[in-house]
């Protein structure tokens, strides 16, 4: 293997690893797998919370009780991602989103927000040496967002199911050209 094909499979490897770690967070956390989540962490890594700022094992000590004191479940999910590599450091930023129902009359509640981390590669091993937790945005879901006008052009772009039929499965996926220049208004 030549130098820089070399050099790519070690980027790709450390971005994956990475990715690896965030993912396992969000299911430590929503599993309460306390091993999981204290794996995404070194030793000595400091998490900012907002509403908690320590270690990795008082963050967990923090996170079951003020997690189940409102919520009788919840999910943490990861979207938008970037990281900038340097050596055996990173600095990522990934967007995340909470969904929790709460105790009382299985209300929905939404969070949404980012966490920005330094990773570091120490002894092999990818794991989150520094963390801020920012909080963007929070409330609950409500009926009628979408209305039947915008639901119809949605549904008009493709099949959605729940097997092959699905647009998804579309090869070579295309355009009808006769939708182009639809603009609903808001």
């Amino acid at each position: 293997m030549d130098a820089e094909l070399a050099g790519m499979v070690r980027e790709l490897h450390a971005r994956q690893s990475i990715r690896d770690v965030l993912a396992n967070y969000s299911r430590g956390i929503d599993r309460r797998d306390r091993e999981l989540l204290l794996s995404c962490y070194h030793a000595d890594a400091i998490d900012d919370h907002g509403a908690f700022v320590g270690g990795r094992e008082a963050f967990w000590d923090w996170l079951g009780p003020s997690h189940l004191m409102h919520y009788r479940t919840h999910q943490h999910s990861l979207t938008n991602h970037s990281c900038q590599l340097d050596g055996d450091g990173a600095h990522s930023e990934t967007y995340w989103m909470f969904a929790g129902m709460t105790h009382h009359g299985d209300a929905l509640t939404l969070f949404g927000g980012r966490y920005i981390d330094r990773f570091e590669k120490r002894d092999g091993r990818w794991a989150i040496a520094a963390r801020k937790c920012v909080l963007e945005w929070w409330g609950a879901p409500i009926d009628g967002a979408v209305t039947e006008e915008w639901r119809a052009a949605f549904a008009a772009g493709g099949p959605m199911a729940k097997d092959r039929t699905d647009c998804s499965y579309e090869r070579l996926l295309a355009v009808d050209p006769a939708r182009i220049g639809i603009r609903l208004g808001v």
